[in-house]
């Protein structure tokens, strides 16, 4: 077993943007583990619907 490795999870999410009200989108994190932990998320991403790829931190949220 290695002791440091990164890992790309996908999974869905919601956001809620003035423009098209609730986006449901998929989100890609890069995290890195130690022994099988989550230590930090390197980055995050998601893909939009018309196939772009945008940092997550575009998103606004109004709630």
């Amino acid at each position: 077993m290695k002791l440091f490795y990164i890992k790309r999870n996908t999974k869905t999410e919601t956001f809620i943007t003035p423009r098209m009200g609730n986006l449901i989108s998929r989100v890609t994190y890069i995290k890195k583990y130690f022994l099988g932990i989550p230590i930090k998320i390197l980055h995050n991403y998601r893909e939009t619907y018309y196939g772009e790829i945008k940092d997550c931190d575009d998103c606004h949220l109004f709630i």
